[in-house]
């Protein structure tokens, strides 16, 4: 919790032990204690008392405490975004467009996640799919192969990748870039 590193700042700034604090606020040392670890949410009253022990504004406590349905929206949220990811289990464009457009005013960062989902999946179109037909058929003419392995290896590879960018947006963690038109880690945060 950020409220308890904040009060924790503030005593050592303060030059209070967290006895002293405790003495000056009428909350045991324990309390206080277990307070400034993200142990306990403390009550609007204990925090008024702390703020008047500290001699600091009671709304610095309590101002970027996301509420309950800030918090509800993002899961909500991550849950849409790792939806659009596993959407790219296949390269069919049509799931990931259908998803994006249905959310893209509802849900933010959609757009920038679909665009990604959206390169995955030409990549793996283009790198394996396509170059796994040709290569298929020319060998399959001179009855060299008879396996399309190029496509497996490309649909094994989408459908981990997928599976693992999904997981990870969902729990609010980077997701992996994989597509030849950027190179990079993408963090579900700069979205």
């Amino acid at each position: 919790m950020r409220t308890g590193s904040i009060i924790k700042e503030l005593r050592i700034k303060k030059g209070l032990t967290q006895e002293e604090l405790a003495d000056k606020t009428e909350l045991s040392a324990r309390t206080i204690q277990r307070i400034e670890n993200g142990e306990v949410d403390p009550r609007a009253y204990s925090l008024q008392m702390i703020a008047k022990a500290l001699e600091v504004d009671y709304s610095l406590f309590v101002e970027d405490e996301p509420n309950a349905d800030q918090e509800k929206k993002a899961r909500e949220d991550r849950i849409f975004l790792g939806l659009i990811h596993l959407s790219g289990l296949l390269p069919l464009f049509f799931p990931s467009i259908f998803i994006w457009k249905k959310l893209k005013h509802k849900v933010e960062g959609i757009t920038n996640h679909f665009y990604e989902v959206l390169s995955f999946q030409l990549t793996i179109l283009l790198v394996f799919i396509l170059p796994g037909l040709l290569i298929y058929y020319f060998l399959k003419i001179q009855n060299f192969i008879h396996k399309p392995y190029l496509i497996y290896l490309g649909i094994i590879l989408s459908v981990v990748i997928s599976i693992h960018n999904t997981i990870n947006v969902i729990n609010n963690k980077s997701y992996t870039s994989f597509n030849i038109f950027t190179s990079k880690k993408k963090n579900k945060k700069e979205s």
